[in-house]
């Protein structure tokens, strides 16, 4: 009986403090990618003012390369603008493959 209340209390230990809840774990892997868009955006609209940005999602583009796209929100001149990023990178090897910014159309 023991034994078994010993065993059981490890496994809940292990749980609560193992490599299960881990900060690396719990960061999107999208974030470097999101910070390099970020950036791109700052760098092309140097005095807009960049209100909010979202993720917008992954598509597979090959069994090793894939888009994250992200969508901000920036006001330059006064005026608001949405515009998305398209990042493709390589899932294996963690490069940046190409990027585009694109201005969406308002309706």
């Amino acid at each position: 009986m023991k034994k078994s209340l010993l065993i059981a209390m490890f496994t809940c230990l292990l749980f609560a403090f193992g490599p299960f809840h881990t900060d690396a774990q719990q960061q999107p892997d999208y974030e470097k990618y999101g910070r390099i868009a970020t950036a791109v955006i700052k760098e092309d609209y140097p005095g807009a003012e960049l209100k909010d940005y979202q993720y917008l999602g992954r598509k597979r583009i090959s069994a090793t390369d894939v888009s994250d796209s992200f969508r901000f929100q920036v006001t330059e001149q006064g005026k608001p603008k949405n515009l998305v990023v398209n990042v493709a990178h390589n899932l294996q090897n963690k490069k940046l493959l190409n990027l585009s910014v694109e201005e969406e159309r308002s309706f």
